[in-house]
């Protein structure tokens, strides 16, 4: 089966501070991929960079076959490739709704965008409540469900997740992650993980890499890296 996101040998930098070392790593369709490694690793770095937003790359990104790395960041996203940063990027003067119908300015199919508000307010009932709300009102748990919602209102083929659970309670992260394997399952949606909590994330993932310092340094799935003696020791902590 083609991958939906590969990519072979990419570097990528800052400037001329290089970040990313020849990573090559692959996301199959309908999987849950997560990409683990410490603070500074450059997980972040590698997700801005399948977005071709703010760094320079060499090596290849395709999209179900489709090379993408030269591409406008817009261009990207009109593919199916949905972005949640780290920080969660709502705009809080807006409201949830706004919020949501920016989600989902570049689509055509009109008709069905309504369809989807309902469909993202049955997986966040919090933010039907709240649709009328400025999104900075939003506690930081909701923030991260409507940034969620409006990146699910572009209907994409690829999401991609950078450290959903920062800052939140841990309740809220359980729900957070409970609604995202139910997106997985339901609407079949590929999605690239960064997390911290590797426990939780390798909970969720199919298969998983280790990046550190730049470099891919393992990969293998997700069961095989939970039960891996140096993962489990410094990773999951026991």
């Amino acid at each position: 089966m083609t991958a939906i996101l590969e990519i072979r040998d990419l570097s990528v930098s800052y400037g001329a501070s290089r970040v990313i070392f020849d990573a090559s790593l692959g996301v199959r369709p309908g999987s849950v991929t997560v990409l683990l490694g410490a603070n500074g690793a450059g997980k972040t770095t590698l997700l801005r960079a399948i977005c071709n937003m703010m760094v320079r790359t060499r090596g290849e990104i395709r999209l179900e076959g489709q090379p993408i790395e030269n591409m406008a960041t817009e261009e990207i996203a009109r593919l199916g490739v949905a972005h949640v940063p780290d920080g969660r990027g709502t705009f809080i003067h807006m409201t949830v709704q706004e919020n949501l119908q920016l989600g989902a300015y570049g689509r055509r199919d009109h008709a069905a965008v309504g369809d989807d508000f309902e469909r993202i307010f049955a997986y966040f009932p919090r933010l039907r409540e709240r649709r009328a709300q400025p999104a900075g009102t939003l506690s930081g748990g909701e923030q991260q469900m409507l940034a969620i919602g409006r990146a699910l209102m572009s209907r994409p083929k690829l999401l991609l997740l950078d450290e959903p659970s920062f800052g939140l309670a841990p309740l809220v992260v359980k729900e957070i992650f409970d609604i995202l394997r139910a997106i997985n399952r339901a609407d079949g949606v590929s999605i690239l993980l960064v997390e911290q909590n590797a426990n939780l994330a390798l909970s969720l993932a199919d298969y998983g890499y280790l990046l550190e310092t730049g470099r891919i340094v393992m990969h293998d799935t997700a069961s095989a890296l939970s039960n891996d003696d140096s993962i489990r020791r410094v990773y999951l902590g026991y």
